[in-house]
């Protein structure tokens, strides 16, 4: 697919600066005591040693909020009301610095939004105008594990590019066409035999520190009612507050609601992230909520993600093993447990 490249951190960060004259540029930046994806304007300083950003980068496929469409209320000749679609920027992305769980968390999404029966045009234009330069984890957090959930800390699956840090440098190996055509254009010494073996050790080391794994078959076999039954849902929801943190953190999660929003002489329809942890969501019309208890709501979430994903794709679960929702949730609640209960 192309040469891999070392590049001096100092050089390598003066081509990421450089490609702001083709691309939108996002990178993690450190805000307070966490980090977030910023796009790259002058006064952002990119920080790559960092752990990971708190929140995934998937809103810069999937914004939080998106205008949908528009209409004036003000009437056509014909007496009705125009809807327009609301303008928006598809044009090239560049994100430096995504960890490989991450883009492993968009092709999860991408089932959702990318299929034969559904393909949402605007998550599928964002996605596919941007480039993913993955940056391998030499260190994972304690509440990571990627290795059991996605392709580990260094997998390849989603990027475009991925680096390593070797300490004062940075290893640069072309995924797809699309990335070894970027860095084709960037100089940069060809990685030599040494530089590749130090990397195929960090990766290995790396691996060693994730210690959870499971088997997926439990997942497969078990019906869906004698999981939707068991008797431990209402422990595991015991202490949960509704408070969504979970969903909105994950780079897996896709629920939205759309609402219109009027002002003066104006509506825009405007879609939101939703959770399914809050009480509203299942809310009918009628005043009817069929998940009105708090048990019901977690036990959902994680029937999705390790259940339902799984009967209906038969390739993994709805989850790329980030660790967010363990690192912070308030009540300490650890989708690693569910597991094991549900593989039990």
């Amino acid at each position: 697919m192309g040469t891999s490249k070392v590049l001096k951190k100092d050089e390598w960060l003066k081509v990421i600066e450089d490609l702001r004259k083709g691309y939108k540029v996002f990178v993690p930046t450190k805000e307070g005591d966490f980090h977030f994806f910023r796009e790259y304007k002058d006064g952002i300083r990119p920080d790559l040693n960092f752990s990971n950003t708190r929140l995934s980068p998937k809103g810069l496929i999937y914004p939080q909020s998106e205008r949908m469409f528009e209409c004036p209320l003000s009437k056509d000749q014909e007496g009705a009301f125009i809807l327009k679609e609301s303008p928006k920027d598809f044009g090239p992305q560049l994100v430096v610095g995504i960890r490989p769980c991450d883009a492993y968390g968009f092709l999860i999404v991408k089932r959702n939004f990318d299929n034969p029966q559904y393909r949402d045009p605007w998550w599928v234009r964002r996605y596919e105008s941007t480039t993913f330069v993955g940056l391998g984890c030499n260190e994972p957090c304690p509440t990571c594990f990627c290795n059991a959930a996605a392709g580990g800390p260094f997998g390849e699956e989603g990027l475009d590019l991925l680096m390593w840090d070797l300490g004062d440098e940075y290893l640069i190996k072309p995924i797809t066409e699309k990335g070894s055509n970027l860095l084709a254009k960037v100089e940069g010494k060809e990685a030599q035999d040494g530089e590749i073996k130090e990397a195929e050790s960090l990766k290995k080391e790396s691996q060693k520190k994730m210690d959870f794994s499971f088997d997926i078959t439990p997942l497969k076999n078990k019906a869906q009612l004698e999981l939707f039954n068991e008797p431990y849902w209402e422990d595991v929801a015991f202490s949960c507050i509704n408070c969504g943190t979970c969903t909105y953190l994950c780079p897996t999660c896709w629920c939205f609601d759309i609402q219109d929003e009027v002002y003066k002489n104006h509506c825009d329809r405007i879609r939101n992230w939703d959770s399914c942890m809050f009480p509203l969501f299942t809310l009918h019309g009628s005043g009817h909520n069929p998940r009105e208890k708090k048990f019901q709501r977690v036990r959902q979430r994680f029937m999705h993600k390790l259940k339902y994903y799984v009967d209906k794709y038969g390739n993994g679960i709805q989850c790329s093993g980030c660790g967010r929702c363990v690192r912070y949730c308030p009540v300490n609640i650890d989708i690693r447990n569910v597991i094991g209960l549900m593989c039990g």
